[in-house]
């Protein structure tokens, strides 16, 4: 996105402190637009009804709706919006609830500016972000392959190493030269035969098992 289109950020999080913190690091950069504040999922429901953004940062431990309950409930509704959960826990259950409910990604609160802002923009590309903590824990608990990934074919393959790649649906469109609903085809069936709910967790089931090269 360029400076005169830039991402459009809301803010889900109970403690004003690190709301303003977050909004600091967010005003520094020209491609960032802070678009709203919650302090809970209710709210930012709210608010994605209103404003809707491009990316939310959300806090999991919240007053009258926690975060993972919201995720689910905004990505029902407006599947576009791209959620990263933004926490100071890194226990399974947070990291597996926030993931299932449809988040793009999970980031602990003392990731870097830096780091947060590529992960907001990789959001928006609809390539998923996870700390090193997130990522040993979906590695340690992610279910064995499902025996039905013998049956992928060999596109589904090719498409599922360059979703370990990171690479987003668009890209992969054009790297293979089909079109974004062909390749959003694949991954629904590559998904399916893997047994996960997302592509955030293929990729660690295809790392943790030498899936591809």
């Amino acid at each position: 996105m360029t400076q005169s289109n830039p991402i459009r950020v809301l803010l889900v999080d109970d403690h004003m402190v690190v709301r303003s913190g977050l909004s600091t690091v967010l005003s520094v950069y020209d491609d960032l637009k802070l678009v709203g504040e919650a302090g809970d999922g209710e709210e930012a429901i709210r608010l994605c009804e209103r404003l809707q953004p491009d990316v939310i940062l959300m806090d999991l431990l919240m007053p009258k709706m926690d975060g993972v309950t919201a995720i689910k409930a905004i990505k029902v509704r407006w599947p576009q919006i791209q959620i990263i959960a933004l926490t100071s826990f890194k226990e399974k259950e947070y990291v597996e609830g926030a993931l299932k409910a449809g988040a793009n990604g999970y980031l602990l609160k003392d990731v870097s500016a830096e780091e947060l802002v590529n992960a907001v923009r990789r959001a928006v590309a609809g390539q998923p972000s996870l700390s090193p903590e997130a990522a040993q824990v979906l590695i340690k608990n992610v279910n064995e392959p499902s025996p039905t990934y013998q049956d992928m074919t060999g596109r589904e393959k090719e498409i599922l190493a360059l979703m370990v790649e990171g690479l987003s649906n668009n890209e992969i469109a054009e790297r293979l030269f089909v079109s974004q609903s062909t390749v959003k085809f694949h991954v629904s069936n590559i998904l399916s035969k893997m047994g996960v709910n997302g592509r955030t967790e293929a990729v660690a089931l295809a790392v943790k098992h030498h899936l591809v090269k």
